[in-house]
């Protein structure tokens, strides 16, 4: 099913060292709900069938449960929120957003403690308040599908991240490789990983997923470093979405992502995965370069 992403607000109670929305919560507020209403009814007859509400922060906009609702009365068959999860440990707000209709909630674990999590969302008390948000959405029978942010502070701890994620029961996790916008690009001499340091750790993660039984994905990580895991990269899978954001739109966000906002190598042509590889986030090489990007033989 195709689906539409709308960023609602960017106000959040965390503040990531990583987030890719930098200080947009300065300078736009949540948007109105009409405002909102009109994207729903615009992306429906266009055929998207999903929608995820996210920003910012989603949970902290004043009309979320109406919004919800309004999804839910267009027909929408998945109504997703995209959080940091920490209004979710408030066992009511689950219950409201739920009985609203949301079908979907993909909450962000970004370290396996308190410690890694809380200093890269730069917010104390983060981490016990997702967590207990993923056990409340759990009791409630909800689908829960997580984002890891890959930066230098956790790659090695991927592992440990898979075993807690299996342990609260999560339907579904992602490691997704930092997008260096925003704060990212801000802090980009010292969050970001070399591709080729972070593998082993990804893959012993993708791992502990599989063999638990999940549903296990990467993103923006080429072909190329995924050998043996081609079937866990999540760019295969993600459907035709189209992206609201602050003040523009954005009609084919898998168009944009391959041939604006990712980038190829002098030798991605030479490899066999080349027409269904999109390449890293296309600030990478200019940090990095492309030697790391092998291209596998045809």
């Amino acid at each position: 099913m195709e689906r539409v992403d709308i960023k609602i607000g960017f106000s959040c109670n965390n503040r990531c060292l990583f987030c890719v929305q930098g200080d947009k919560r300065d300078f736009y507020g949540f948007k109105p709900k009409k405002e909102v209403v009109t994207f729903l009814k615009y992306a429906f007859k266009k055929g998207k069938k999903e929608v995820v509400f996210t920003g910012g922060e989603p949970c902290l906009h004043p009309d979320l449960l109406e919004l919800v609702q309004s999804a839910k009365d267009l027909g929408f068959k998945e109504i997703q929120i995209q959080t940091n999860g920490r209004m979710f440990a408030y066992k009511d707000f689950c219950v409201n957003v739920i009985q609203s209709g949301a079908t979907q909630f993909s909450p962000a674990i970004h370290g396996p403690n308190a410690k890694i999590h809380d200093f890269l969302t730069n917010s104390k008390g983060s981490f016990d308040q997702t967590i207990q948000g993923v056990k409340n959405l759990k009791k409630l029978n909800q689908y829960v599908l997580t984002n890891t942010v890959i930066t230098t502070k956790n790659y090695k701890h991927l592992p440990k991240i898979a075993k807690l994620l299996v342990s609260l029961g999560v339907d579904q996790f992602q490691f997704a490789f930092i997008h260096l916008g925003g704060r990212a690009w801000e802090n980009r001499d010292w969050i970001v990983p070399k591709k080729s340091q972070i593998m082993s750790y990804v893959k012993d993660g993708l791992e502990i997923g599989l063999k638990a039984n999940k549903r296990v994905n990467t993103e923006a990580i080429p072909y190329c470093l995924m050998e043996g895991y081609e079937d866990c990269i999540a760019e295969k899978i993600i459907p035709k979405s189209m992206v609201f954001d602050t003040d523009f739109k954005i009609e084919n966000y898998s168009k944009y992502r391959k041939y604006k906002a990712k980038a190829k190598g002098p030798n991605c042509k030479k490899c066999k995965y080349n027409k269904v590889c999109e390449g890293p986030w296309k600030e990478y090489p200019e940090l990095f370069g492309w030697e790391e990007f092998k291209p596998v033989k045809k």
